[in-house]
């Protein structure tokens, strides 16, 4: 496949290849081309329901060619696939551009299936002059999730995305917007925030109610989930009011700790497929450690209490993982592994987590604060943590496939 410029339209020619679907009909097609001495530009083809679709956009080797021959050859090819094929001039065809002059996106939007959905993220593509590429069902059961393959062409992303989002909640269903080329770049670690995103809940304000400061502590935790004050200083505030709480009392709390609804699933999916997995949390070690066995993190990082005579002195031992240290560790752990960070997936929900999920090849706000949305790819509310793995491309079926090959 040669490259050729987009404006040497005279030479350039559309073929559509359409019928049922069988073996065989991309190589009989491509190599007729190939022996009539024309080279493929561009290519696309899709097969739904056994009905196939091919378009093909050539350009001859030679500055001479007999285009009477190639019309008059497509017409036996045609029957002896027993499909429609039809030849046009490009500067008479009005649906295609070429892959270099596009700018593909991928839409995952999932939740519970109900009428109208298509519709709705369809009437807002349209308004911001989007064309839709192709639509794939990659679930049903549990929820519905969705690929949108979209050409932004010279939509202006932030509207569009602000108007995404506003259908999304309309309709009750969560929207994640990536690249094509994010999208379609293998992602090998997956990082995890822990409280309110694995965690259901803070756990620093159940070790508050256990310290006699459960409403003080968290008040402040809601202030710095939202970014209205310093992390590092609100955590030093809200540890020094644990001070003297046993740590035999953080065993209770250990014990009954909950897990978000689906992420236990999610993590062992995860690994089953071959993902690292990692916990970088604000929250600390004492829990962090605990889950890394319980789920079997490959990472896990947290602050560290200061503990003498069993008890908790009220401080907080080394540097405290805030919202920049988080991202530092993100990138500790891409050296560690040798990859980059567009082959990093961060899934936060709070302003701690904000640089993370920017850094990231693709940044999920998990039932989120507004402050880190801002800065997400998209957002999945709390009953849909299994989203993550259609964010990644992963289907119903591929899970099933890899679950039946694990038994």
């Amino acid at each position: 496949m040669q490259f050729t410029s987009f404006s040497q339209k005279k030479d350039l020619y559309v073929i559509s290849v359409i019928g049922k679907d069988r073996v065989g009909i991309v190589s009989e097609v491509t190599q007729f081309l190939f022996k009539k001495g024309f080279n493929i530009v561009d290519i696309e083809q899709s097969v739904i329901h056994s009905q196939f679709t091919m378009v093909l956009l050539i350009q001859p080797l030679r500055p001479r060619f007999h285009l009477n021959q190639l019309r008059a050859g497509l017409n036996p090819l045609a029957q002896k696939l027993e499909m429609k094929i039809t030849m046009t001039p490009l500067k008479e065809f009005k649906g295609l551009k070429l892959a270099e002059a596009k700018r593909p996106y991928v839409l995952t939007i999932l939740g519970t299936d109900r009428a109208g959905v298509v519709a709705g993220f369809s009437s807002v593509l349209a308004k911001h002059h989007c064309n839709i590429d192709r639509i794939k069902m990659i679930a049903r059961g549990e929820f519905l999730a969705m690929e949108m393959w979209v050409d932004l062409r010279e939509a202006h992303f932030p509207l569009l995305r602000q108007d995404l989002n506003e259908t999304a909640k309309g309709v009750g269903m969560d929207i994640i917007a990536q690249p094509e080329s994010i999208f379609k770049k293998r992602r090998k670690v997956i990082v995890f925030d822990m409280d309110s995103t694995i965690v259901d809940g803070e756990i620093i304000d159940e070790m508050a109610e256990l310290a006699g400061v459960g409403k003080k502590v968290a008040a402040i935790t809601e202030k710095g989930m939202r970014g209205e004050v310093d992390f590092s200083e609100s955590l030093r505030t809200r540890v020094s009011l644990l001070k003297g709480l046993r740590i035999k009392s953080l065993e209770s709390i250990a014990k009954t700790v909950q897990l978000t609804k689906g992420s236990e699933e999610l993590i062992a999916a995860l690994k089953e497929m071959g993902f690292k997995v990692a916990l970088i949390s604000g929250g600390f070690t004492y829990f962090t450690n605990i889950l890394k066995e319980r789920l079997g993190f490959d990472y896990a990082f947290g602050n560290e209490l200061e503990i003498r005579n069993g008890k908790l002195t009220g401080r907080v031992k080394g540097k405290i993982i805030d919202a920049r240290r988080k991202a530092e560790v993100m990138d500790e752990i891409c050296e560690r592994e040798g990859i980059t960070r567009d082959e990093v997936v961060a899934v936060g929900d709070g302003s701690n987590d904000r640089i993370m999920l920017a850094n990231a090849g693709l940044g999920i706000a998990f039932n989120a604060k507004e402050i880190l949305k801002k800065v997400a790819d998209g957002a999945i509310t709390r009953d849909h943590m299994k989203g993550v793995l259609y964010c990644l491309g992963i289907t119903d079926l591929d899970v099933k496939k890899q679950w039946n090959a694990g038994q």
